[in-house]
């Protein structure tokens, strides 16, 4: 019988929890997400910004494929450039075949401090991986040998789950996972193989459905990050609220999008009281307020 999301952890009401605190009175924590992706040319491509001719899908499908092309060769370091000058080092959400095909992007992350985390091998669902756990060890394991740091984190490739893959991640060494997205705040779920925490990734301010999928104008997006940061900044006053910030260069790279993206570190930084972690700093004080 497969262990159910529910199986796994009991409804809990956000208000019936003992509230979290984060160090020097801070109310939000804004996580960054950077996503680094192969897409193979000989697979249907992970999205689409151009629909096919005639609407029949066709391999190569080189449009498609150099549009995320231009996230690798030129987004991504508007990005670098960015958390440069903020001092921010991101969590990185990456393919471990990143680290084999573009190396000059994974070595600038690495260098830079940034935290990586797995996001498989590379680009698609983990339904159609023939040996999921397999796939999960070899991603850690590449990631492992570039860094010199096996990562704790795990986002599935469209954070795409199936009922064993909790198992196998623990197996592997992972301690937290993104594909939950269930509530504001770390939460737990068991495995077979002991406890896996849930950290608040994002689907409502990832610039893939927003964007590429209900083709929001660019500086809607921005007004829906200050429209949560205000809600969750007055919250935070009671518990601690994180928000993600997921983002892709072959998007939020794009010329047109840049200057949105940094002006959503420029409010949060006039709110106050908002920390800029990633997922490691956010998994290690979570596991510091509960005692573990």
């Amino acid at each position: 019988m497969p262990t159910l999301p529910r199986d796994r952890a009991p409804y809990s009401a956000i208000v019936d929890r003992p509230p979290l605190k984060l160090p020097g009175n801070a109310r939000v924590v804004l996580w960054t997400i950077v996503n680094l992706e192969v897409w193979d040319i000989n697979r249907p491509m992970a999205r689409q910004i151009l629909s096919p001719p005639q609407g029949v899908p066709l391999l190569p499908d080189v449009p498609n494929w150099s549009w995320h092309e231009y996230g690798m060769r030129v987004g991504v370091w508007r990005f670098f450039d960015l958390y440069k000058r903020l001092g921010i080092r991101p969590t990185l959400s990456i393919n471990a075949r990143v680290c084999e095909d573009y190396e000059r992007v994974a070595g600038e992350a690495r260098d830079a401090g940034w935290e990586f985390m797995g996001h498989m091998y590379d680009q698609q669902p983990i339904h159609k991986v023939e040996d999921q756990r397999g796939t999960i060890f070899k991603s850690m394991d590449v990631i492992e040998k570039f860094t010199g740091k096996r990562p704790i984190g795990w986002l599935g490739p469209g954070l795409t789950q199936t009922f064993e893959t909790p198992e196998n991640l623990v197996d592997a060494g992972v301690k937290y996972i993104g594909d939950w997205v269930w509530d504001d705040e770390p939460c737990e779920i068991s495995t077979a193989s002991g406890p896996l925490v849930t950290l608040p990734y994002t689907v409502e301010h990832n610039d893939i459905p927003m964007m590429a999928i209900a083709n929001h104008e660019s500086p809607y997006w921005l007004q829906r990050f200050k429209d949560s940061l205000d809600r969750l900044h007055m919250e935070g006053g009671d518990r601690a609220k994180i928000l993600a910030v997921a983002i892709h260069p072959y998007i939020s790279g794009q010329p047109h999008r840049i200057k949105y993206l940094e002006a959503v570190y420029d409010y949060a930084r006039s709110r106050g009281d908002v920390l800029l972690w990633n997922g490691e700093e956010i998994y290690d004080w979570y596991q510091g307020v509960r005692g573990k």
